[in-house]
Order: structure tokens, then sequence, then C-alpha cells
């Protein structure tokens, strides 16, 4: 099931354990009442399998065919390049190419011939609080000089309930993703899954040169079915925000009070005294009493998905790098064919690394350094035919020979007959 999907099917189990009603479970699940009830005769019907979209893996019944389709998009860019969409529909239509401004924006999405138009600033206005515990958890990490000069800087990540204002805090070194996810995580373990978190632009929940491509982070929560939602103002968060500043006063006062100058002494303080004074006076009940955190599913390892994961090639020599280091897998997984292929690195909380494949884990050992195979000096043999320079010593003239080089060559003396020996007739 999908993300949305697996989110039908709490709601409706909570219905039919009678937790909530058909018309609270539809403000859940963001329908209509009348959506929702169909789901909910659906689900009575079918179970489980009920909520599934009958249309999966199906094309639309309602789909244009693919030659009207090329033929609108080329008419578009012929003649109604610079028209707004529906005005270019409106003159597509009067040559017989009927299609929606929707459609001919997705169509022109599609082929990325589709730029967005400056539009006016939007009205806004007070967003009401969400209705039941767990629907929106709103995070943020505030920077300030917390231990007043007695310590190293640091950054307390701050997470609050936006139905109760329930709130839950822990310093770090800085705001990094590790940060996000233990302070996530912890959040998670106290009180289960929300529906959805509410967190700035920082680099960590959102990559601006690639909006669509998630973060780590934004990773982790498409695997547990968290919502996350990018505010584009400081004021829209403004619940984190004015939070974060009741820390500044109340927090750095009680730290200066105990002389306390480091992370350990701090975050003490925050879990055996602090968090539990201040949601005792700030906390407010929520218009519904439902708590809609959702467990985690056993299916996930918590520290598995909150943490770095990053796709590896395996070399032929069966090495996989991650970040300067070299991981041997072991020869038990010579039989499954890994060289060359995709393997799941992940960095859990500590540094320590998991490699898995499809949904095992792999053995590996840290190498030293990447191994090296041994090669041996080849025998050099020269068979070029080496003529010596006109220099060498080879080829000066000895002594004395300069001076017979311009006299007459002697006549060569005659071969004197061995005695008893007669010379060979011609």
């Amino acid at each position: 099931m999908s993300a949305k999907e697996r989110v039908r099917l709490d709601a409706m189990r909570r219905v039919q354990r009678g937790e909530l009603t058909v018309v609270a479970a539809a403000e859940l699940m963001e329908l209509s009442i009348r959506q929702s009830r169909r789901l909910w005769k659906r689900f009575q019907a079918g179970g489980d399998g009920g909520l599934v979209h009958l249309l999966r893996g199906r094309a639309s019944n309602r789909r244009l065919p693919q030659e009207l389709r090329e033929r609108i998009v080329k008419r578009h860019q012929e003649r109604y390049g610079d028209f707004g969409p529906t005005l270019a529909c409106e003159k597509l239509s009067e040559e017989g190419m009927v299609v929606s401004p929707d459609t001919l924006t997705a169509l022109l999405k599609e082929r990325h011939l589709w730029q967005r138009r400056r539009r006016r600033g939007r009205h806004r206005q007070r967003r009401e609080r969400r209705a039941s515990l767990g629907m929106m958890v709103q995070m943020d990490g505030s920077h300030h000089d917390w231990f007043e000069g007695r310590g190293h800087p640091c950054v307390l990540m701050v997470l609050i309930d936006d139905a109760t204002n329930r709130t839950y805090a822990r310093f770090y070194p800085a705001e990094t993703t590790a940060a996000a996810f233990d302070a996530f995580g912890r959040w998670l373990q106290r009180y289960g899954v929300p529906r959805s978190v509410y967190v700035d632009r920082h680099s960590i929940y959102r990559d601006e040169d690639h909006p669509a491509r998630p973060t780590q982070f934004g990773r982790a929560m498409q695997e547990l079915g968290v919502e996350l939602i990018c505010a584009r103002s400081p004021q829209a968060k403004g619940r984190v925000e004015r939070r974060n500043a009741v820390f500044q006063d109340r927090l750095v006062k009680e730290m200066r009070l105990r002389n306390i100058a480091d992370l350990e002494q701090g975050n003490a303080l925050l879990e055996k005294m602090f968090l539990a004074d201040l949601n005792r006076r700030y906390a407010i009940a929520p218009r519904h009493s439902a708590d809609l955190h959702r467990p985690v599913d056993a299916e996930f390892v918590l520290e598995e998905v909150l943490c770095v994961q990053e796709e590896r090639v395996v070399g032929q020599d069966w090495c996989v790098r991650w970040r300067n280091q070299w991981l041997q897998i072991a020869a038990g997984k010579a039989s499954a064919g890994l060289a060359g292929k995709r393997v799941l690195v992940k960095q859990l909380t500590g540094g320590t690394l998991v490699v898995t494949h499809g949904s095992g884990r792999i053995d590996y050992r840290l190498l030293v350094s990447r191994p090296v195979a041994a090669r041996s000096k080849p025998l050099i043999v020269n068979n070029r035919l080496w003529k010596p320079a006109a220099d060498h010593p080879w080829n000066r003239d000895p002594v004395g020979r300069a001076a017979l080089r311009g006299r007459p060559a002697s006549a060569a003396p005659q071969q004197a007959s061995h005695a008893g020996v007669r010379p060979l007739s011609g």
C-alpha cells in the first residue's frame, strides 16, 4: 500500500474500533464526507484490500490518445506558446482539439515546456491549531549563546505539537542532519509517528537546487509516511519560534543558576526537570481527545530509517567505497553475483555502517586501504639493432691512422710457398 492508503487504513481501523466517527476520519484523511463513507463501505466489504485504488497499474479511462496529445503540444508551440492555458485551450478547441487547461499544463510540464508565471501575493490569515495531538509537529533549531560564554556554542533542537503545545528539546553541537534525525527519533520513541512535520527551508529538509529530489530527512519522512511541510517564513511556524523565545529566556537563566556549561549537563537538566515543568505550565488540551500518533511499523528498524543512506556500486574486487573507506564484502555472498550491482549503505548513529541488498544485510569487513594486486616486473628484452653514433669512440681514428690516409696503398706481399709443396697449376 502507498503512504496515503496506509493513512486511510489507520483511519478506517480507528472507525472500526469506535475511536473516531466517519466524519472525523474524513478530516484526518483530507477527504469529503461522501468519499469517506464510500471508503468505509469498501473497507467493510473488502477489508484492507478495499482501500487500494482500483485503477492501479492501468491507464486512466479518460486519457487522451497519444496521437492527439502530440498534436496538441505541437500546435501549442507553433502558435500559442505565449498564451495562457485557458486562452490556448479556447483557441485549440476552435481547431477541433478539445483539452482542459489543467491537461494542457500537464502535457507541457511532461516535456519541460511550461514556465511558471509570476503571480500576485496571496492573502494570508492566521492558521488555526490542529484539532488533535499528533496531527502536526513543528521542529526548528534554535541558535543562541546558551551558556553565556561558559561553554562551546551549540544549538537547541525544539519540537512542539501544534494542537497541544507539548514540547521536546535537546542540545546538539550543530544543526545537522544527524541532530534532526536524533531529535525526531526521540519524539517517535516517546509519542509515536505524527501525521506531519512543519520545518523551515534549511538544507537539511529541502534541496533548493533540486526541489523535487528529497534530502536524507525527506526520504526518511517518506518511508515513515509523515508529510514534510516546509514553511516559507519564520512567522508561518510561529508556534515553535515563540517556544524558542521561552527557552532562550527561562532555560538560559536556569542554567546560569546551576552553573551549567556543557551539553551533557544541559540535556540532563532538560530531561530531569525543565521539560516536564514547561509542559505542565504551557501545554493545553486539544479540541479532540484522540491521539493520532501512529505506532512505528514492525517492519521498520527505526535506527536504519533515521540515518544517512546512499547507493554504491560493488567493484569487480567486491569492494564498496564509502567516504574514503573500503568495505570488503564477505565471500559468503559470492553466489549473489554482486560485482557491478548497487547496494545500499546506511550510516547509523555513532558511525556504524550497514550494507544491504534487497531486503537482506551483507557481511563485510573494513579495509585499511584498497587491496592492490601484486605486479611482477616484466623481463625487458632489447632486440633493436644498435648502431654507434658518429662521435662514439669506436668510430674515432686510432693514433697515426690519420697520417696514413694521404699515402697510396702498398702492394700486397706475395705469398711464399711452403717447402716441398708445389703450387697448383691453373
